[in-house]
């Protein structure tokens, strides 16, 4: 077997956009908004930090430190810290970027099929009957191959020229887009009822566990943890980085990307009076309520759209990417293949798993239920309690690059006991609406 030399990424700027990119997809550009206008604007925001806090920044610490202190791929790290027992682990981190790409590549290839709407022709006022058509079948298919092909191709150009590159050039013009969309947003009649909808104040929700369980949800997975793309990207970095903090640049950069998105959407919403078609938070309201509104602007609307979906694109690129390369960096370590062969042949199986999700939305939705209810959650908790309990002195290889961090016993201490507990709850409120799903199919 060949022994290659691992990459590196060939500097800061580089790893933290490439980690913000994994972070940022599509529930930045609509859940977290969504979420926020449903559970109490503000209030809901304040929740949402507090669970970032103390759930999303100790397990993508934890991440980043298993990752830079093995400098491996997510099974052989946890091997490489914790013996083969903790081989399983990794190979469910493994499972779960390769179960996520699948579905997720044909979401994101409506995005791409949206995107040469809006340059081609525009949107029309019968959104709902387009989306229909574009969801699934021979269209859907084709969109999603095309999409991992881009992503593929990226990932097999390496860390430094494929992902590192592009992160580079997509997340600067990303946020540049997203601000741009949202000052424009601010000149249209009617977007103070927009911004009344997303932030309005209901501090009566603090009491709720039902915003405190959607808060903490959003806090975990938009930050992509439990699925060992944040401990891949970590193995490429040197022991001079300090990890603290870009562990905090990562989540208030995941952060202001989501509520900046906000800012955006509901004020084009409100100013076309479409407010009553906001009625739930799934994927379908994304590609039918904004194209409406995008098609009563007329030729802003067409402009405004193309880069709306171009935006979600990128967002959507730059998440795929992360999770290829689990499957890829974790081919290359566990049987020495070059990275081209590890790409196309991870790519390719990713597509294949993908096919039932391209003919019916059904089954999109149980994988995605699956993957976010049972094994994203499982991964984070099961990491927790072995970098919190297990893992040989976590404190040191944390400590390296960051000597002068004193809170260090506080992060074990969230690991240990507040992590585990929160994630096992949200763990076992997930699983009915995970078996209903399931059982529907039949």
């Amino acid at each position: 077997m060949a022994i290659q030399r691992r990459e590196q990424w060939s500097g800061r700027l580089g790893f933290v956009l490439a980690a913000v990119g994994s972070a940022v997809g599509l529930g930045n550009m609509w859940r977290f908004s969504y979420l926020t206008a449903e559970n109490g604007g503000a209030a809901f925001v304040l929740l949402y930090v507090a669970m970032t806090a103390l759930i999303g920044l100790p397990v993508l610490l934890a991440e980043f430190t298993v990752g830079r202190g093995a400098r491996k791929s997510p099974i052989q790290a946890l091997v490489h810290f914790g013996g083969t027992a903790w081989r399983p682990l990794g190979a469910l981190f493994v499972a779960s970027g390769f179960l996520i790409l699948s579905y997720y590549s044909v979401i994101a290839g409506w995005t791409l099929r949206y995107s040469l709407v809006a340059l081609v022709q525009g949107f029309g006022p019968q959104a709902a009957e387009r989306f229909g058509e574009v969801a699934t079948g021979w269209d859907a298919f084709g969109f999603h191959l095309g999409f991992m092909a881009i992503t593929i191709a990226i990932v097999a150009g390496g860390v430094r020229k494929g992902i590192e590159r592009t992160a580079l050039i997509v997340m600067p013009t990303l946020f540049v887009v997203v601000a741009g969309i949202a000052l424009y947003a601010v000149t249209l009649d009617g977007a103070a009822a927009g911004y009344r909808y997303y932030l309005q104040t209901d501090f009566g929700k603090l009491l709720s566990f039902e915003v405190l369980h959607q808060a903490t949800g959003q806090a975990f997975f938009s930050l992509s943890l439990g699925m060992g793309a944040m401990l891949t990207f970590a193995s490429y970095l040197s022991r001079e980085h300090h990890l603290p903090n870009e562990s905090l640049v990562v989540g208030g950069a995941d952060f202001g990307v989501a509520f900046v998105a906000g800012l955006m959407v509901f004020p084009l919403i409100f100013a076309l009076g479409l407010s009553q078609e906001v009625g739930e938070s799934t994927v379908g309201a994304l590609f039918i309520t904004l194209p409406t509104a995008f098609g009563e602007m007329g030729m802003a609307g067409r402009v405004v759209g193309f880069v709306f979906f171009v935006a979600l694109l990128v967002g959507a690129l730059t998440s795929a990417l992360s999770l290829l390369e689990v499957v890829v960096s974790s081919a290359i370590d566990a049987f020495g293949w070059p990275r081209m062969r590890a790409a196309l042949v991870a790519g390719a199986l990713i597509a294949l798993l993908g096919v039932p999700s391209a003919w019916s939305t059904d089954i999109l939705g149980v994988f995605d239920g699956i993957a976010n209810n049972v094994l994203l959650i499982t991964g984070a908790l099961v990491l927790s309690i072995f970098v919190g309990w297990f893992m040989p002195d976590p404190m040191a290889e944390v400590s390296a690059g960051a000597e002068g961090v004193r809170w260090f016993f506080l992060w074990r201490t969230l690991l240990r006991f507040v992590v585990p507990i929160v994630l096992g709850v949200i763990l076992v409120l997930g699983l009915p609406d995970t078996f209903v799903s399931i059982a529907s199919l039949f």
